[in-house]
């Protein structure tokens, strides 16, 4: 690839130019899981009250259309669809992550992909090579930041979740070069988000807009809209007034080399919490386990955590169930008092629950010098050293670099279907929902996704 190009033309040259045959096997499984574990949370997270809200206001238009809602067996317009399902993956924080830019990028990309594929009738194996493609564009894009833009308070997902939606969307409107960097161009230079949401409406709401703006963006440049050709690069572009002049163009070199779906990898959640608790949890249980530690033995419980947790988990005392998604008291204490974390402990009640407060209280969080070492933090960017102080005057000690659920500790395929049928069968019902899990296991085959929900009773 010519490398006098842009940065967004060349996302679009190697986007463009993928083919289903061009992927290796392992990378397209990876991306059905991804499709697959997206599904089953948006649907979970439809029933959420931001989730509904967000039908409300996308449905105010035209409510015609081919692209499913996961709020009621609905069908609107590729733009609602993208915004409401965007918003509706990521009410529970049980979407996927990548560290190639710290980006929830499946909840953004998938809801745009399935709804252009719907509008133009693709195949499932057009649609989850475009979700292939708008996935590696956005992580490399994201891998190319060096985490500076996270680093600063920006909302990555919010800010880099238009480019993977907008490549899928282009790719499926079959768009050639010069349109898909319009639509870059128009994502990027539009793009924004901060990590001030966390803990309330914003943060799944921006996700849903991350998710409409890339499909948006495409419509307008299949329609001649034309959009900055450098927006990354320019004197007023994304490199300068977002990332602090840094960026790496070996990560844009190595697309179809080396995939950023197999390293750094997607790491699915195991429980419906922000990804910064979950090593800390994993850590906790494997001492409590090991040691037959029971909750009045616990004194209390010290985390020594990267800065990456410590400016995510902001809610030390939360007051609502959003906030009690980013505390790790709440999810410490909650995974210990009922054995695991599910989305059923999400409620105003368990806050209020006395047992719960008083072990919350045990909890603390630091971070000491340890992490001053730079490939620890490469290695273990929300890893924990965790200590159990016990009332006998015990102290239990225990490292976690990465969460079960990440590419190097992954879940079973067992673990992965138990979490979708838990997502979906509250929802649809068990028979629907095993009919749904069978359909989207053999995605790639599917020879139209319009009519993807139909048979199994659209959500």
């Amino acid at each position: 690839m010519e490398h006098h190009l842009s940065v967004t033309q060349r996302l679009a040259h190697w986007a463009l130019g993928l083919t289903a045959a061009q992927v290796p096997e392992l990378i397209r499984q990876r991306a059905q899981t991804c499709f697959l574990d997206t599904v089953g949370v948006a649907i979970a997270g439809s029933g959420t009250r931001v989730g509904v809200l967000a039908k409300r206001i996308g449905l105010q238009g035209d409510p015609s259309g081919h692209s499913t809602i996961f709020c009621g067996a609905t069908r609107s317009t590729a733009t609602a669809a993208a915004f409401i399902n965007g918003t509706c993956a990521h009410a529970l924080d049980f979407d996927d992550n990548c560290y190639a830019g710290v980006v929830h990028g499946s909840a953004v990309i998938a809801p745009a992909a399935l709804a252009i594929a719907q509008m133009v009738d693709a195949t499932g194996q057009e649609m989850l090579t475009a979700f292939i493609a708008g996935s590696e564009c956005e992580y490399a894009v994201g891998a190319a930041s060096q985490n500076v833009l996270y680093a600063q308070g920006w909302w990555t997902t919010g800010v880099l979740g238009p480019i993977g939606a907008a490549v899928a969307a282009s790719c499926l409107l079959k768009l050639n070069i010069e349109q898909m960097s319009s639509a870059l161009g128009l994502a990027i230079a539009g793009a924004g988000g901060s990590k001030a949401c966390f803990g309330t409406d914003g943060k799944p709401l921006l996700a849903g807009r991350a998710s409409e703006a890339g499909v948006v963006c495409a419509l307008l440049a299949l329609h001649g809209a034309t959009g900055p050709i450098e927006p990354i690069e320019s004197e007023n572009g994304f490199i300068n007034l977002l990332n602090q002049g840094t960026f790496d163009t070996t990560s844009i070199d190595r697309l179809g080399k080396l995939w950023f779906a197999q390293s750094p990898g997607v790491d699915i959640k195991r429980i419906p919490v922000c990804l910064s608790s979950h090593a800390a949890i994993d850590a906790v249980f494997e001492l409590v386990i090991a040691n037959g530690v029971r909750l009045d033995d616990i004194e209390c419980i010290n985390c020594d955590v990267p800065p990456m947790v410590r400016r995510n988990l902001v809610y030390d005392r939360p007051k609502t169930v959003q906030q009690s998604q980013f505390s790790m008291p709440f999810a410490m204490a909650a995974s210990l008092t009922h054995g695991t974390l599910t989305m059923a402990h999400l409620n105003e009640t368990l806050l209020q629950d006395r047992a719960l407060a008083s072990l919350m209280l045990r909890v603390h969080m630091t971070t000491s010098s340890l992490w001053d070492d730079k490939r620890l933090l490469i290695e273990a960017p929300e890893g924990a050293a965790v200590e159990v102080l016990l009332t006998n005057g015990q102290t239990l000690k225990s490292f976690r670099a990465i969460p079960r659920g990440s590419v190097e500790s992954p879940l079973t395929s067992d673990e992965i279907k138990g979490k979708f049928l838990g997502c979906v069968e509250p929802v649809l019902g068990c028979e629907q929902a095993q009919a749904l899990l069978s359909t989207l296991g053999i995605l790639d085959g599917q020879e139209s996704v319009r009519t993807l929900f139909d048979s199994d009773g659209a959500p």
